[in-house]
């Protein structure tokens, strides 16, 4: 007999969009209308601004609000009959580059002990591709995630290779995606192939320690740049 299936824990931003839409609803406030600041938003509702925003990404893409960067968060006449909670739209983007930063940091040190120069020179490939389409202005997540795959592999661990390339694939979730949408230029590829060279060299040069905080500070960067690039406060 199988055991019954608990029921799917909800995320933050779920709960936190599904609290400010019931705000907007409970106080009248009209489609077209422009939302209080974020840090007024996150205030009135206790959370953290990269929880709010990932709230305000979560209602943007089912319709409710309207993003418009440097201008504000304007409420949409969709949001007036939406029933029902918002749906699940793929994990944390912040929760997911924290989890990224703890896992990847760890493995990144196996492959310094493991790598040869074939795979030095994969991940320089990778690397040039990359840079080729920062200068293009497209994103080279296809070439970003092969560097991210190849060290996993590098790693020596199965299991590391799997729990890693599943974590990057959260990267093509509808949250996720939005939220890349939003914030990532030419100029922030640009940088993430600078920090994508000092991994390598720090994994070339054996530099366990070097490559660890390479690593985790990317990553760290890498969720910054996502979450600070959605920038809606009027300049």
């Amino acid at each position: 007999m199988t055991a019954p299936s608990l029921p799917a824990e909800r995320r933050l931003y779920q709960i936190t969009a599904d609290r400010l839409r019931e705000h907007i609803r409970k106080n009248g406030i009209k489609a077209g209308s422009r939302l209080p600041p974020e840090r007024d938003l996150a205030q009135l509702l206790g959370v953290s601004r990269p929880s709010l925003r990932e709230a305000l990404i979560a209602l943007e893409i089912e319709g409710s609000v309207e993003i418009r960067m440097g201008s504000g968060i304007y409420v949409c006449e969709h949001l007036l009959g939406v029933k029902g909670k918002t749906r699940t739209l793929g994990e944390s983007p912040s929760e997911l580059m924290q989890a990224r930063a703890l896992i990847e940091g760890e493995s990144v040190m196996l492959a310094c002990l493991h790598g040869t120069k074939a795979d030095y020179r994969y991940l320089q490939t990778c690397i040039d591709k990359m840079r080729e389409g920062a200068i293009k202005g497209v994103p080279a997540l296809d070439d970003d995630r092969k560097f991210h795959q190849r060290l996993a592999k590098m790693s020596g661990n199965s299991t590391l290779v799997r729990i890693i390339t599943s974590l990057f694939e959260e990267r093509y979730s509808p949250l996720t995606a939005h939220v890349s949408e939003h914030s990532e230029t030419r100029e922030t590829w640009a940088i993430a192939v600078a920090e994508h060279e000092a991994i390598l060299q720090a994994v070339q040069a054996r530099d366990l320690i070097g490559a660890q905080t390479a690593m985790r500070e990317h990553l760290r960067r890498s969720e910054a740049r996502w979450l600070d690039g959605m920038n809606t406060e009027q300049g």
